[in-house]
C-alpha cells in the first residue's frame, strides 16, 4: 500500500470539503478550488479528515493512489494558506516590475518582457530582483514560475539570467588563453 497515500489529509476550521463522486471541491478563506480524481481512487470524508483509498489493488490504481492524495491536500493548503514561488534575477541592469497585474522584466533583450498572469496568480516584486509568483492553486504557481524563468534562464558561465530562490547553478569555466 502507498505509504503517502494511505494518510489521512486533516481538514482546518474554515475549509469545507465537497465531495460528489469523483468531483472534490474544496472552499476556504483563500478561495475554491475543484478537480475531478480519476475513478481507481475513492474519497471520503471522516471526522474532519479527508481520506483517498483506491478500489482496488490494479496497477493504475496503485500508480494514481499517492498522486491524488497528494493533489487533495495541496488544494486544502492552498485555500488555507496559499503558495508562493521566489524567484530572482542576476546580471547587471537586469531587474522587474509590476505595472497593473502584469510582470514586466528588463533583462538584457532589445524590449522589455511583458508576461500576464493566468487567473488567481498574483505577481509581486521586492527590490527589483526578487519576483514573488503566488496564489491557491500550486499546479499553476509552478508552472507560471517556470514560465518566467524560461524568458532567461541562468547561463553557465557568469550566472546571469532569472533562477529559482536557492538553485545552484553549475558554472563552466571560460575560454583559456594559449599558453
Amino acid at each position: 500500500m502507498s505509504r503517502i497515500g494511505k494518510r489521512p489529509i486533516p481538514v482546518p476550521a474554515k475549509v469545507t470539503v465537497t465531495i460528489d463522486g469523483q468531483q472534490v471541491t474544496i472552499k476556504g478563506p483563500k478561495g475554491e478550488l475543484s478537480r475531478v480524481l480519476p475513478n481507481e481512487v475513492s474519497v471520503a470524508q471522516v471526522d474532519g479528515q479527508v481520506q483517498v483509498n483506491r478500489r482496488d489493488d490494479s496497477r493504475p490504481a496503485r500508480q494514481r493512489h499517492g498522486l491524488c492524495r497528494t493533489l487533495v491536500a495541496n488544494m486544502v493548503e492552498g485555500v488555507s494558506q496559499g503558495f508562493q514561488r521566489r524567484l530572482e534575477i542576476q546580471g547587471v541592469g537586469y531587474r522587474a516590475q509590476v505595472q497593473g497585474k502584469n510582470l514586466v522584466l528588463n533583462i538584457g533583450y532589445s524590449h522589455p518582457v511583458t508576461i500576464e498572469p493566468p487567473p488567481g496568480i498574483e505577481f509581486a516584486v521586492e527590490n527589483n530582483v526578487n519576483i514573488i509568483v503566488s496564489g491557491i492553486d500550486k499546479e499553476m504557481v509552478g508552472n507560471t514560475a517556470a514560465r518566467v524563468r524560461a524568458v532567461r534562464k541562468p547561463e553557465p558561465y557568469k550566472g546571469k539570467g532569472i533562477r529559482y530562490q536557492g538553485e545552484q547553478v553549475r558554472r563552466k569555466a571560460g575560454k583559456s588563453g594559449k599558453k
